[in-house]
């Protein structure tokens, strides 16, 4: 029989239990804490931060994946000041570069977009206009209706989609662009694009110092200031409804009480440890498809690309793009070396998944060599294949109506994932803002015990 354990019980606030330790879970608990209550953070991995986690690079750590914050990421930031590391956070002057027809161009300026030779000038009005038109769309419902690709050519063009759009897409979606629909570039638009300054029409994106692991260090100080915890390698095995209200999690054959339960784990994992008696899925005729990525990345002693993004239209080189994060952050924190990631993003039956990790380096270095003749590989310190077998989900067609809706049937259990965000692209900015939004009402509950 499992043995029960009553977190915090007795102590006259709040036991809050919340399942999974990324950025969502970690946020949602440091909000949480804030109030009267006190939280348990149950995360499967050894370390915090899901797909912000950092990896160990040998000489120094960063993020896993790349990640980058815009001056309008407002509710990041206040996290980040909020958590008393706002000192930390540092502004750089990023640059775009394309790669078509075998050149590279930086179109990281007004005059240098004018001058993009793969768009006529009546290509260029036509995609400044798009840019526009869709910052100011409202109704984000009647984009669901049609692809982002036919949108695009309706709203720009056919030659302005295919020399400007779709590499762009290719680098963010993969060879499954095609499927979604205009939300996608909507959100996009309204985000990357507000990176501009109104000065100086210069594109600036920030990092925290220390990438993401400083983020979550902060936080998990914050927590255990307030009497709550993150525990790590502690796999749920299930989630019950308490005898006399509360919600029971069970780990490690114990079982822990919990005033209220929140789980921010994909639905088919809540599905597998949640009882039925706390939650319902509606079923849908079309499943939620997960967009994966599997990302090289290169410490190298020497620099590969001066831009942060390079966007990539040419279906020969086996990554969907280049992120120079040496590009962005200052060599102390790289340890003078220089860091690069190229990812590839595919859904979850590609046969990609299937290969070797020495597999996947050796075709993405074939590909690093053909956009870069004259890279030297010796300069390579060390290279690193990750993997990311959920990233987020395909914003298809309808994609608001088809998802599954989740009702809790317990007043205590509570659902809060990357599913539900039907008008907003996955970023961190995001996630933080979804948290600030649950809070509005999750507050009241709070205060009502």
């Amino acid at each position: 029989m499992a043995k029960t354990s009553y977190f915090n019980k007795g102590r006259g606030i709040m036991k809050i239990g919340i399942v999974g330790g990324g950025f969502m879970g970690l946020t949602l608990a440091h909000e949480i804490a804030k109030n009267n209550a006190t939280v348990k953070v149950f995360e499967s991995d050894r370390q915090m931060g899901g797909l912000s986690t950092h990896e160990d690079y040998g000489i120094f750590t960063w993020d896993r994946f790349y990640h980058v914050i815009l001056p309008t990421d407002t509710f990041l930031i206040e996290l980040i000041e909020d958590l008393g590391i706002g000192d930390q956070l540092c502004w750089r002057r990023s640059y775009t570069g394309y790669y078509v027809q075998k050149k590279f161009y930086s179109i990281s300026s007004s005059k240098e977009f004018l001058l993009f030779p793969a768009l006529n000038l009546w290509d260029k009005a036509m995609l400044a206009f798009t840019i526009f038109y869709g910052s100011k769309i409202k109704d984000w419902k009647k984009l669901e209706k049609i692809t982002v690709k036919d949108w695009l050519i309706k709203m720009g063009g056919r030659r302005t989609y295919e020399k400007f759009w779709s590499p762009l897409l290719l680098a963010k979606l993969g060879e499954n662009h095609e499927k979604v629909s205009a939300v996608f570039i909507w959100t996009y638009i309204k985000r990357l694009f507000k990176a501009r300054s109104s000065a100086a029409q210069k594109e600036h994106m920030g990092y925290v110092q220390g990438g993401y692991k400083t983020v979550f260090d902060a936080l998990q100080k914050s927590l255990g200031e307030k009497g709550s915890e993150v525990a790590l390698n502690c796999t749920v095995e299930a989630i019950q409804p308490g005898p006399n209200g509360g919600v029971i999690i069970t780990n490690n054959g114990v079982e822990e009480y919990f005033d209220k339960v929140i789980a921010t784990t994909p639905l088919n994992v809540i599905e597998k440890i949640a009882d039925p008696a706390l939650f319902e899925a509606s079923k849908t005729d079309v499943p939620v498809e997960y967009l994966g990525v599997i990302c090289l990345v290169l410490v190298t002693e020497t620099s590969l690309s001066p831009y942060y993004v390079l966007n990539i239209a040419d279906k020969e080189i086996p990554f969907t793009g280049v992120i120079g994060m040496s590009s962005l952050v200052d060599p102390d924190q790289t340890a003078g070396k220089h860091l690069t990631y190229f990812p590839k993003y595919i859904s979850g039956n590609d046969p990609f998944w299937k290969k070797s990790d020495e597999e996947l380096k050796s075709i993405f270095l074939e590909g690093v060599a053909r956009l870069y003749p004259d890279f030297d590989p010796k300069t390579i310190v060390s290279a690193h294949v990750h993997k990311a077998y959920r990233v987020q989900p395909l914003q298809v067609l309808n994609y608001s109506e088809n998802i599954p809706e989740i009702k809790t049937k317990n007043k205590d259990f509570y659902v809060l994932n990357t599913s539900q965000f039907v008008n907003d692209t996955l970023n961190n900015n995001s996630v933080a803002g979804h948290v600030k939004r649950f809070m509005e009402g999750f507050k009241k509950e709070l205060e009502q015990e």
